[in-house]
């Protein structure tokens, strides 16, 4: 029964995940979390530190385009999913960081963008590409144009980060909170009922890089995430 045993069974049983059976070590982990569980919450055990021989996380090498195939990846998409796979290739950001960007993250003057709340929930600043600034100044333009005939309906709001929308409530149809690469349509938001732009959903990039991958005839598993690398 698991309240006969301890420590030692269970690190005698660990390292066989990982030394007999090959397990990942994302699997070990599984059960290691699972056994904890069972034994602090279930069966009220102290079993103390379990010290078993860990899996090895293998070593992966990344996708790598070449400038040739990224121009030909790009030469198959358009509009606001190109100026977004252009900006991760230029900058390094990942997909949902560049679609959850806000225009007050953009500093055109010192060639700088504004991660908010990036990997580890972290602010960072990254390259905003000087190659970039002309489409995305464009770009912007219309953009204001679009959240102006908002404002003029009645509409223009996003959702704000924590509290803010308390502490500021105009600053939800401010232009600095309007998202860079915003939405086609509105939603209605269940709990206030107002409706809102979200930004661009990451599904309708990732669809144009697959196909924009496979028109350019390039035989690697590529996708929006391969533009940082």
């Amino acid at each position: 029964h698991p309240a006969e045993m301890g420590s030692e069974e269970l690190r005698a049983f660990l390292t066989h995940l990982a030394r007999d059976k090959h397990v990942a070590a994302s699997t070990q982990n599984q059960a290691l979390c699972a056994l904890l569980f069972l034994y602090r919450h279930v069966l009220q055990k102290d079993i103390g530190l379990v010290d078993a021989v860990r899996a090895k996380r293998p070593q992966r090498l990344p996708v790598v385009l070449a400038p040739p195939e990224v121009r030909a990846v790009f030469s198959h998409l358009e509009g606001e999913v190109l100026l977004a796979c252009q900006l991760l290739y230029g900058s390094g950001m990942r997909l949902l960081e560049a679609l959850r960007a806000r225009v007050k993250d953009l500093d055109f003057e010192r060639s700088t963008l504004i991660v908010r709340r990036g990997k580890g929930d972290k602010d960072r600043a990254t390259v905003l590409p000087p190659a970039l600034h002309g489409p995305l100044q464009a770009h912007l333009q219309r953009v204001k144009r679009v959240h102006d005939r908002d404002l003029a309906r009645g509409l223009g709001c996003v959702v704000l980060p924590d509290a803010l929308g308390r502490k500021l409530p105009n600053a939800a149809r401010a232009w600095e909170w309007q998202w860079v690469f915003p939405a086609t349509s509105h939603y209605r938001d269940r709990l206030t009922g107002e409706y809102r732009r979200h930004h661009l959903h990451e599904t309708a990039v990732q669809r144009d890089v697959k196909v924009a991958v496979a028109l350019a005839g390039i035989a690697k598993r590529a996708s929006c995430h391969t533009f940082r690398h």
